[in-house]
């Protein structure tokens, strides 16, 4: 089942999604027609893993991780399908890196890896949008903006072999499996729950396969795995 949050004229409404309408407690209402799709979860932060793909960490030229490599973006780094990325005036390198993400469904800590199918509400596709040329990882990933999110969740999912793949302008520029991760899912939010109180609607990001890359003013990503849909959002320059 796919849920979804849609911001109307009388506020944000939630609900089951299909075929482009959201079915609420209140009634139904048609994307695009009753209001536009939010981001799917209101998380207190979004935990973010880095270098879990080989091929990234040998593309990138990092040391391979003995655990999960991790940072944390704010809330204020959220952005919907649909709703322009910022190209900020801070920056002359702005990457893209399409990700699986895992919204948590009750508050917990310390859950073990047969037991996070349990704590998980459902899955959703995040773009780690990245300013390469800043300095840190909070200064690079943390700014607003910078955490496009949905464009809903998908509640029947097994993340462990998802296929994915990520278009820019019509590019094809991603292409791989969950299976390929270095840290699976439930190990990564395992881990995590073991350093962090998680709360509802917090999201946890398993990083991106390899060629995360550059983008350009007027560049749309579309990032779509299989099983949920895809995400899309178009740069829009700041700098100008």
């Amino acid at each position: 089942m796919r849920l979804a949050r849609l911001l109307t004229t009388d506020g944000p409404v939630s609900g089951r999604y299909d075929d482009g309408v959201v079915y609420a407690e209140d009634g139904s209402y048609e994307v695009g027609v009753d209001g536009r799709l939010l981001p799917p979860c209101e998380p207190t932060a979004l935990y973010c893993v880095g270098r879990n793909y080989a091929e990234t960490v040998e593309q990138m030229e990092y040391e391979r991780p003995e655990e999960p490599d991790f940072f944390i973006k704010p809330p204020a780094s959220l952005l919907a399908h649909e709703q322009p990325i910022p190209y900020p005036e801070f920056t002359d390198e702005l990457t893209y890196a399409g990700e699986l993400a895992a919204v948590i469904d009750e508050r917990c800590r310390n859950v073990e890896p047969e037991d996070v199918s349990e704590i998980v509400r459902g899955y959703t596709i995040m773009n780690d949008v990245d300013a390469l040329d800043q300095q840190g990882r909070t200064a690079r990933k943390a700014f607003d903006r910078s955490g496009p999110l949905g464009p809903w969740l998908e509640t029947d999912l097994d993340p462990r072999a998802v296929d994915m793949y990520t278009d820019v302008a019509g590019e094809r520029r991603q292409e791989a499996n969950t299976e390929l991760m270095l840290f699976g899912p439930y190990e990564v939010v395992s881990y995590l729950s073991k350093r962090f109180t998680f709360e509802p609607g917090d999201v946890v990001a398993f990083g991106s396969p390899a060629n995360p890359g550059l983008l350009e003013a007027g560049d749309t990503v579309e990032i779509t795995y299989e099983g949920i849909g895809t995400l899309r959002n178009t740069v829009v320059d700041e700098r100008d």
